[in-house]
């Protein structure tokens, strides 16, 4: 059974979404908050597994209840909702933690297999689909602020590790990285799972965004992998 926090400031909404869980056997509606700081006090308490967040509310914003909810260190994973496709919002709320987004007007089966898959640990976005967003948003950007000659994330992988970490910035999924570098998927998804977690990052997409801050991979252009 998986818990789901709904928050958004629209009544409406909220009783639209909390009918769409209640519908199906393996979701359960832990509560409903309407602003961001309602949110992070519920995220707090109830400990749900997932948090649906909307981004524009009055008072405290999606991106600040989602920075504060994945500051707090809990179970609970954010996926955010959007109005507009490769939202700034998305964006941003990607940086501080969220395990990923969709749009509001995704179809109920989407969204289902999204709080699924964010349940279970994963990210919802593609990997091909979350190179574009940042290569659409990259020069909003603030500058390179690490650099990677004295990284602590990048001095803990090895030259294997480092290649992988180059690739999921590329927006490579498991099989593309194993045909490239010519491993198996079953291996490729070992040294994905160890490069997470020796730079701290809760799932592909904070990888990308890791690999973008060090310049390991730029938008339109070839990577280190290719220098």
């Amino acid at each position: 059974m998986i818990t789901v926090l709904i928050v958004d400031d629209q009544p409406l909404q909220r009783f639209g979404f909390r009918m769409l869980l209640e519908s199906v056997p393996d979701t359960l509606v832990a509560g409903e908050a309407a602003t961001g700081s309602e949110a992070v006090r519920q995220a707090a308490d109830l400990r749900p597994d997932v948090v649906l967040m909307d981004v524009r509310m009055p008072g405290m914003d999606g991106i600040e209840a989602t920075r504060r909810i994945v500051a707090n260190g809990g179970r609970s994973r954010v996926l955010v909702l959007t109005t507009f496709d490769l939202d700034e919002y998305a964006h941003a709320a990607l940086r501080v933690g969220a395990s990923g987004f969709l749009l509001k007007d995704a179809r109920p089966e989407e969204l289902l297999a999204g709080i699924r898959a964010v349940a279970a640990g994963d990210a919802i976005i593609a990997p091909a689909l979350t190179r574009r967003l940042l290569d659409a948003y990259v020069h909003h950007l603030p500058g390179r602020t690490r650099d990677p000659q004295v990284s602590p994330e990048l001095r803990s992988l090895t030259d294997r590790e480092r290649e992988i970490l180059v690739a999921v910035g590329r927006g490579w999924t498991n099989a593309e990285i194993a045909e490239r570098l010519t491993l198996s998927e079953s291996t490729v998804k070992t040294h994905v799972g160890r490069v997470l977690a020796k730079i701290g990052a809760r799932d592909r997409i904070q990888a990308v965004i890791l690999a973008y801050d060090l310049e390991l991979t730029r938008p339109n252009t070839s990577s280190a992998l290719d220098r």
